[in-house]
């Protein structure tokens, strides 16, 4: 079985996305479980409705699961191998306070050597603290395991020192409680980020301790840079799943993206389905990738390529084919459903012809020309029938010539100067003609 663990503290990252489709991806390679595990064992944290909202998400990215569990619910059975640990000498109460560890923290930073806890502490403050923690016993030899992007890693004894598996409240820790769980659901590969690299040994070592020989296979993906080179952070915008939605990125795009990141992939544009077919986690690369904002926009619009005038219209919420036709004349200048949309409403909202385009005023020639098309439409004549009648029938009433004939002409049915070619438009335009046909002031 495979396993995405989201925690529901917040809006899901295009990192946490990313692992989320190659543990997708892996199980149907493998023909394994995929089981989706809400890490919600931070009480303080959690946002309500967050679940519900990832659950959304992950569900709209086509990355069904098999099996939903709470973290929180198996609360009781990580609490029984907290017990099992004391029993077998693995584990122990440690009733340190929180000021007594400050201070030992704040005499290592003043020696300038690694704070590392010390397990003859445990019982100094038993008279002061009714509350103790549980801690596991550190390792005595190093923790070693393969990597399959990064190969193989070892953690020596002296970096896992006793750590929290029970705090003082009876709450599991995020690492105890991740670790005992992936036993329960019996976890073959585990892929996740790469700031959980420092997780995995502790991880590691619960199992060990509680006597679990099963060999769990990691991938821990490299981090995603901003444009900036930094660390992608939730100030980002683009790092949030949710905002590329609003801004009309698609699904099937988002995923193309996020595969191909750091990976050579045998097709530039794919399905999630395709990649079922030649994913392979050992080929992603160890560097960090920096997230390309053009690129996903590249990727995006051939996407929308793809799609029929029907799949667009409905994306826009309209069930109006033509609007469908019309937003796929305007993928050569627009790449998001968003700029689409932005398009299509100029087109159908009143025309701002006092603005300057391109630095220079139309607005004579605007007033000209629409009281010419308002006649035109009212007289519904056989030449709005097609563009060039059109256009000929217009330049003639309005005796209008070249650029003065034609940005009029442009802005008062596209809302711009320039743009797709109206002869392509047009045929879609001439059945919306009179309400097209609207200036500002005029309404």
């Amino acid at each position: 079985m495979l396993r995405f663990a989201p925690s529901p503290t917040g809006d899901m990252h295009i990192g946490n996305l990313r692992a989320a489709i190659f543990n997708y991806i892996i199980a149907k390679q493998k023909d394994k479980k995929f089981l989706i595990r809400i890490e919600d064992t931070d009480l303080s944290r959690n946002i309500e409705g967050k679940d519900k909202e990832i659950l959304s998400t992950l569900n709209l990215f086509g990355l069904l699961w098999d099996e939903l569990i709470y973290q929180s619910h198996n609360f009781p059975k990580h609490r029984n191998f907290a017990d099992y640990l004391i029993k077998k000498n693995k584990a122990f109460y440690c009733y340190c306070t929180k000021e007594f560890l400050e201070r030992k923290k704040q005499e290592a930073l003043e020696l300038k050597i690694p704070f590392r806890y010390d397990n003859s502490w445990a019982e100094i403050q038993k008279s002061q603290n009714p509350n103790p923690v549980i801690r596991l016993k550190g390792s005595d030899e190093p923790i070693c395991f393969n990597d399959s992007i990064k190969g193989d890693l070892e953690f020596a004894p002296n970096e896992l020192d006793s750590f929290v598996i029970l705090r003082e409240d009876g709450i599991p820790t995020y690492n105890f409680a991740c670790a005992c769980d992936d036993m329960i659901y019996n976890i073959d590969f585990i892929v996740r980020g790469e700031d959980h690299v420092s997780n995995t040994p502790k991880q590691i070592l619960v199992q060990k301790s509680l006597d679990y020989d099963k060999e769990i296979g990691y991938a821990h993906l490299p981090i995603i840079l901003g444009e900036t080179g930094k660390k992608m952070s939730k100030r980002d915008s683009a790092s949030s799943v949710n905002w590329l939605l609003e801004q009309g990125f698609l699904p099937q795009a988002i995923i193309n993206y996020l595969i191909s990141m750091g990976n050579k992939t045998p097709v530039e544009i794919f399905s999630l389905e395709d990649a079922l077919k030649w994913f392979d986690i050992n080929h992603i690369a160890k560097s960090p990738v920096k997230f390309d904002i053009k690129r996903l926009r590249y990727i995006n619009r051939e996407h929308l390529k793809k799609l029929d005038e029907n799949q667009i219209a409905l994306l826009l919420n309209s069930k109006d084919i033509t609007i469908g036709a019309i937003a796929k004349l305007y993928l050569e200048e627009a790449s998001t459903l968003n700029e689409i949309r932005k398009k299509i409403d100029m087109i159908f909202s009143p025309k701002n012809i006092m603005a300057e385009y391109e630095g220079e005023s139309f607005e004579g020639e605007c007033k000209k020309l629409f009281k010419v098309l308002c006649a035109m439409e009212a007289e519904n004549t056989e030449c709005l029938n097609q563009y060039e009648t059109f256009k000929n029938e217009a330049m003639q009433r309005s005796d209008l010539k070249g650029k003065k004939f034609f940005k009029p002409l442009r802005i008062l049915l596209s809302g711009e100067s320039h743009g797709v070619d109206l002869n392509s438009l047009y045929p879609y335009l001439r059945f919306y003609l009179k309400k097209i046909l609207q200036i500002k002031g005029e309404e």
